[in-house]
């Protein structure tokens, strides 16, 4: 019975051992990961700051046009909600994170009368909706490890169509922001109408415009807006991608160190096991000694 127990301790020995190849193995491959996904963020913030100064610089030069673009619509009436995730798992919370917010977010614009169409970037995206009971109209997969540019603008093409069609009024974005390998949070942010100088605090706000631009400042937007917004949109991808490195490799961490503890706590049962079968055979050789010298002094 005991020679049994320790077989079974043996092999599940073996196989958390095995196990903790693989966590360490991806734990490993994550942080490989991490500094590249920040070199990439950082790559692309001159970027990104450069477009959304052009913007607030032309903005400035004609405010009825800017209107249409940016700022805060009056009323909301049409809703679209971008989530960014991955499209794997073993990461943590990082999917259940960014996933349940923006969940309150569709609930809270529904509660308030709008009409919300769910976008979704990242395979976990859609069984996690799908389960409950809310349906998804875009979903984009396979990209969100390394995500490039040309992903990013296929992804503001999707969803800033309804609102150049006039068929929403606010697009919103709900993704991880990394702030540093031991900073991230679940950010929710307006995409579209881009954020307009007057959601900015005052000493952040630009000096006024002085530049003329060439050609109308409508023109000039309507071609900037789609620019500035896959910007956004591929900054989102870039820290997501980053952050859910950065969270598989605690989750994978984590792992390994539990797997550790379990083979030591296995190896003691083990041990013990294997005493108990020792001290049970010497118990049956003394025994059966004792048994032949009793059947000897009756002889």
């Amino acid at each position: 019975m005991a020679g049994g127990k320790e077989r079974e301790l043996r092999r599940r020995i073996k196989s958390v051992r095995s196990t903790r190849k693989i966590t360490k193995a991806m734990e490993l491959i994550a942080a490989s990961q991490i500094a590249r996904a920040q070199s990439r963020i950082a790559a692309n913030r001159p970027y990104r700051e450069g477009i959304a100064s052009v913007v607030r610089e032309a903005a400035k030069g004609d405010a009825v046009a800017a209107a249409k673009l940016l700022g805060t619509p009056e009323e909301v009436r049409n809703v679209v909600v971008l989530a960014i995730v991955g499209d794997r798992g073993l990461s943590g919370s990082y999917n259940s994170s960014v996933l349940r917010a923006a969940e309150r977010e569709i609930r809270r614009q529904r509660d308030a009368g709008a009409s919300v169409s769910v976008a979704a970037v990242g395979k976990k995206a859609i069984a996690y909706f799908r389960f409950r009971g809310i349906d998804v109209d875009l979903s984009f997969q396979g990209f969100s490890d390394k995500p490039t540019y040309a992903d990013a603008r296929d992804v503001a093409d999707a969803v800033g169509l309804p609102f150049v069609l006039g068929q929403a009024d606010l697009v919103l974005l709900v993704s991880m922001r990394f702030r540093s390998a031991s900073n991230q949070s679940v950010e929710t942010l307006q995409l579209l109408p881009l954020p307009g100088i007057e959601d900015e605090p005052a000493d952040e706000r630009p000096a006024e415009g002085y530049t003329e631009f060439e050609p109308d400042v409508e023109e000039l937007l309507e071609e900037l807006a789609p620019a500035a917004l896959a910007s956004e949109v591929f900054a989102a991808l870039l820290e997501g991608s980053a952050s859910f490195h950065t969270s598989q490799q605690r989750a994978m961490a984590a792992a390994s160190e539990n797997a550790d503890e379990l083979v030591r706590t296995l190896s003691r049962m083990m041990n013990r096991a294997r005493q108990d079968s020792i001290t049970t055979e010497i118990m049956e050789i003394v025994g059966g000694a004792e048994a032949l010298r009793q059947e000897k002094e009756h002889a």
